[in-house]
């Protein structure tokens, strides 16, 4: 769905402004809804941006390097608290887990050793991990937040050991080519923008090298466009189960780490960023490289996001990240989402769900079951408040799959005639009449 003319031209004009005042040779905002780039802000001539033209796209590429630890893990292969030295053996911070890795809560420091990594050519894995060394852990593990690129560096070492497979190749053929994203690239493809520092006294461009980062690559190597990056976008809003359980990308999406312990407006989850904006969070992510920006935000309950680039070397006026969440809110405040047309139902619910739905009583406190026939899930409404779901398990067992019951146990206890006669939820008994005794 389109955005409205309005709020369209709202978008527009925080980019064009940014641009200008922000001094960049181009500058991309896409918005997203519903699985799909619906609105392209651009603005500035050099070169005029479009919905193909590659930029490069940092510490986004980090996101999609966690996407693929979290496959390994849902295939078995390994977990999030295997030590490192699991599958690296010998690193002298072998003790630092794959989710404190993943979350920056490991301490470890921020860059490799040796030159710049963003602006020289990479080293091999090999002699990534020969530099890593016992004092390269600047802060004691999960006692704070500290961003760290070397991380992700040993990350895509430890995807590389267990599945036999450069991470390039990996990345390719699990994520870029099941859901389309064509245009993303290790190497730039053109047509690309080309990436600049804008010197600060005359406004001229200098323009910067396009480095193979080598081992570094899954912390920040790759290149997109607004039309690829937007798919990435609607991912994260909404997997395809084919490639995440939508399960796993909400637990990527839940703290590991608060940024910033004084007013919590920012945290990490795993590989993902999060942003809160008054009463809403975002998840996404920012990326930076020499001569490039570029931003990723997404609003999971309304399946609605932006993305950003500019092809310089930040910007005078705050950042791409900060003008990527104003275009978010500008767009969920003018026009937020509507809900889901209610449907009928086409048949009866199975027996064992006719038996318990209905209304149930706890120390005088009500509670509603009802039935989900799309989702195949119980549902429990407080209040005409919806606050749990259940997933059948086995006979008189379900499974919370949401709210504050998640994960808990539903049972269904039944009399010596096998009808129904409470339930059970995590230890609490529920009866059909308030004044009836569990």
């Amino acid at each position: 769905m389109p955005l409205l003319p309005t709020t369209a031209r709202q978008v527009d004009a925080l980019v064009a402004e940014a641009q200008s005042a922000g001094r960049t040779p181009s500058l991309v905002i896409g918005v997203v809804r519903d699985g799909a780039l619906t609105h392209l802000a651009t603005a500035g001539e050099h070169p005029r941006p479009d919905a193909d033209l590659q930029y490069r796209i940092g510490s986004i590429s980090k996101t999609m390097t966690a996407v693929l630890v979290m496959q390994e893990r849902d295939a078995g292969r390994l977990t999030l608290d295997d030590a490192l030295g699991e599958h690296l053996p010998g690193t002298p911070v072998g003790a630092l887990t794959l989710r404190q890795l993943l979350g920056h809560a490991s301490g470890l420091q921020r860059e490799p050793e040796g030159a710049w990594w963003e602006r020289a050519e990479g080293p091999d894995l090999a002699t990534l991990l020969a530099g890593v060394t016992a004092e390269k852990i600047a802060y004691p593990a999960h006692r704070a937040y500290h961003y760290s690129n070397l991380a992700y560096g040993l990350l895509g070492g430890v995807l590389e050991r267990i599945t036999g497979t450069p991470w390039a190749d990996l990345l390719r053929e699990r994520l870029l080519e099941p859901l389309g994203m064509r245009r993303t690239t290790y190497a730039a493809t053109e047509p690309f923008a080309r990436g600049y520092v804008v010197h600060p006294w005359h406004d001229t461009l200098r323009e910067e090298p396009r480095t193979d980062t080598g081992a570094m690559a899954p912390a920040g190597q790759l290149w997109s466009t607004a039309e690829d990056l937007a798919r990435w976008a609607a991912f994260l809003a909404d997997p395809a189960p084919e490639v995440l359980a939508a399960r796993t990308l909400t637990e990527m999406c839940a703290p590991v780490v608060i940024s910033d312990l004084d007013s919590w407006t920012g945290g990490h989850g795993l590989g993902l960023e999060l942003y809160r904006d008054g009463e809403r969070v975002y998840v996404g992510h920012g990326g930076s490289m020499p001569g490039y920006v570029a931003a990723l935000a997404v609003h999971r309950p309304s399946r609605t996001g932006v993305i950003g680039f500019a092809n310089s070397y930040g910007f005078r006026t705050g950042g791409i990240g900060g003008l990527a969440q104003r275009a978010l809110t500008t767009v969920l405040d003018a026009e937020p989402a509507l809900p889901r047309p209610w449907r009928p139902a086409t048949g009866a619910p199975p027996a064992e769900v006719a038996e318990i739905s209905g209304r149930w009583w706890w120390m005088g406190a009500s509670l509603d079951v009802t039935w989900d026939p799309g989702a195949g899930e119980l549902v429990v409404y407080v209040r005409g408040e919806r606050v749990s779901a259940f997933a059948p398990e086995g006979p008189d067992r379900w499974r919370g799959r949401s709210g504050p019951e998640n994960g808990e146990i539903l049972s269904v206890l039944r009399d010596e005639a096998g009808r129904v006669a409470a339930l059970d939820i995590a230890t609490f008994v529920f009866t059909r009449t308030p004044d009836q005794e569990p």
